[in-house]
């Protein structure tokens, strides 16, 4: 491996934790200031009612769930209804950490039932122009993405 093929690995790994740091920064952020949907069909409802409110969607799935057809036809709907609406999009893996980010119970009770991770968007209503760090940074990993052919743009959230 030459000196600039090390760099290169070192700058994208670089930029990978980043990414998923500012990721992690700005669920938590969405989610404290109600501006975070979660669920597939919720998602839908909102996408369907207010398209121009979403600035990120994010779909979540661990390499157990990948044989799931009925989530992937849900996944590959969302996506093309993105990509017409010219919102951001990225999957996700780590739904431990996902759900650890978000404050969901480790083990559900009898009573309480888990909700679905699947789908997360985060909303920036028009009346205000929310200014998150890790949006923009998100926003311009996926614009770079898009640049280099990857629509949709994948990270790792590691357990801690």
């Amino acid at each position: 491996m030459t000196l600039e093929e090390l760099v290169a690995c070192d700058n994208a790994a670089q930029k990978m934790q980043t990414v998923t740091a500012a990721v992690e920064e700005l669920l938590v952020a969405a989610q404290r200031q109600d501006r975070l949907t979660v669920g597939v069909y919720e998602s839908a409802k909102l996408m369907n009612v207010d398209p121009d409110s979403v600035v990120l969607c994010l779909l979540a799935i661990d390499e157990e769930e990948e044989d799931d057809i009925a989530l992937q036809i849900h996944f590959t709907l969302i996506q093309s209804f993105c990509c017409d609406n010219d919102i951001n999009i990225m999957r996700v893996s780590g739904m431990q950490r996902l759900a650890q980010l978000l404050g969901e119970p480790a083990e559900t009770q009898g009573t309480t039932e888990a909700r679905d991770l699947h789908c997360l968007l985060v909303t920036n209503p028009h009346t205000d122009a929310w200014k998150s760090h890790g949006l923009v940074e998100v926003a311009s990993y996926c614009e770079e993405s898009r640049g280099n052919n990857q629509w949709v743009p994948y990270i790792s959230l590691q357990e801690r």
